[in-house]
């Protein structure tokens, strides 16, 4: 069954709808972006996820020392760490968690090239995701879907997605899991009933 990611949280009300509805990963961002927490924020709603379900937790990072890092994934035991940003890869093996690697899909990434890059990433997870100049994530844009490489790695895409898109996008690609950020928002605050109605229609596959 297809994993779901719900990104962005900032509410622990929102982090135990998502927990308790099913998520498998509940993603929370440390990067500069509206959805930033702060770390205490972040062991709140780390602890809540925890307490509602058995939903792993994400910290979301853009070109962040790995000591800030790690340090966070000890302070908001976090399972995961996202890198969203330019890291080089040599980076994921010095983090205290497994990663999982972002891959900024571009119009001049063509297929073989993004299946190259995809083969090369030695994180557990890799998250394919819209580009658009200046921002490294929450675009709110879906990219090609037919671009999606043939892998036998588990991938993850984000991009434009929402319960009334996503069936399309999962028979598209088939992907092992599916990222949500903007698309269960209502006025840039995370909706309750758009958490449920996006786990709902993935899960029910």
């Amino acid at each position: 069954m297809t994993k779901v990611k719900i990104c962005g949280v900032r509410q622990v009300e929102h982090a135990v709808v998502a927990a308790e509805s099913g998520a498998d990963f509940i993603g929370l961002v440390f990067a500069p972006s509206p959805r930033r927490i702060d770390p205490q924020i972040g062991e709140q709603l780390s602890d809540a996820v925890k307490r509602a379900g058995e939903a792993k937790v994400v910290g979301v990072f853009v070109n962040e020392s790995v000591e800030t890092m790690n340090s966070l994934v000890r302070r908001c035991a976090l399972d995961y760490v996202q890198l969203s940003g330019d890291e080089p890869d040599e980076l994921i093996e010095l983090i205290d968690a497994p990663v999982i690697r972002t891959v900024h899909v571009t119009e001049t990434l063509d297929r073989e090239a993004l299946k190259n890059r995809v083969a090369s990433i030695a994180a557990e997870l890799v998250l394919l995701d819209s580009a658009r100049s200046g921002l490294y994530g929450g675009t709110g844009q879906t990219f090609e879907w037919s671009r999606l490489p043939a892998t036998d790695r588990p991938i993850m895409v984000a991009g434009g997605l929402h319960s009334e898109n996503v069936l399309e996008a999962i028979e598209a690609m088939d992907p092992w899991g599916v990222d949500v950020s903007g698309g269960v928002e209502t006025n840039g605050v995370k909706d309750e009933q758009k958490i449920r109605d996006f786990i709902r229609t993935v899960k029910r596959l």
